[in-house]
């Protein structure tokens, strides 16, 4: 006889897979951050597909505070759900929103470092940075957040993630850059600040492959790590054509359909 946490993770995976909508998880694995890890880290073992890196998810404090957790979490990325910028997404009633964020491709060599990473020493692993949309939504049928459970048990809620020209690491004020995302179609855009990304996305970056080592994961290839939206999750009001900005890092778009 398979235990709950076993059949609920071959849902999910199923569904991942896919592409297929089911019915809400049982809130058991939704209520808390720590079962809810269990049930990602589950589902994460049980597909057999290429990762191109780490999202980190619920890095806005003022949400950190209201849901009362104590930080962050992060998830796997696929390279199924990886594409390129100004590409299509299908979304559906599942579907939470969009956010823009700043991303980091880091060397292999992080995985063969000593020691914690800190944000002096953070900036030696950074290969390149971008500027990124992901779009955010569950598997489920079911709308809202009321945990961070919700999210992080449902494989982090990443549907797609699509990255702009990525240009080679340079030192720059990281902490205080604006952000837009709009879509001309509604007269729909909405600012924003990478000061609103867990202090910024350098610790952003910093939280992550702490976890990592933490977790022992480990990849044979440079890989990708989302710091969280600098915008929130914004809605999507239309399809159409969305565009995000970010000073001195550049521009992403992509279709919703």
């Amino acid at each position: 006889m398979k235990t709950l946490i076993e059949k609920t993770s071959d849902n999910l995976v199923k569904a991942f897979l896919k592409n297929k909508i089911i019915a809400p998880i049982p809130s058991k694995f939704t209520k808390k951050i720590n079962e809810a890890q269990k049930l990602r880290k589950l589902c994460e073992s049980k597909i057999n597909k290429p990762v191109i890196g780490f999202k980190a998810a619920g890095t806005g404090i003022p949400l950190i505070k209201k849901l009362k957790e104590k930080e962050p979490f992060y998830a796997s990325v696929y390279k199924r759900n990886f594409i390129r910028s100004g590409q299509r997404v299908k979304i559906n009633k599942s579907t939470l929103g969009i956010e823009l964020e700043v991303c980091y491709l880091i060397k292999k060599s992080f995985f063969s470092s000593k020691g914690k990473i800190t944000i002096r020493n953070v900036v030696k692993y950074i290969s390149h940075q971008a500027a990124c949309i992901e779009i955010v939504g569950y598997r489920q049928r079911k709308k809202g957040i009321t945990s961070f459970g919700d999210l992080c048990s449902d494989f982090g809620a990443n549907v797609k993630f699509l990255v702009g020209i990525k240009r080679k690491y340079k030192n720059i004020k990281i902490g205080n850059l604006k952000t837009n995302i709009s879509n001309k179609k509604n007269n729909q855009s909405v600012d924003g600040n990478t000061n609103a990304v867990y202090i910024n996305p350098l610790n952003s970056l910093r939280f992550v492959l702490n976890k990592l080592k933490k977790d022992k994961m480990s990849l044979n290839k440079n890989f990708w790590v989302f710091t969280g939206s600098t915008v929130g999750v914004v809605p999507i009001k239309s399809k159409g054509l969305y565009i995000g900005k970010i000073d001195k890092l550049g521009s992403v778009k992509v279709i919703i359909s």
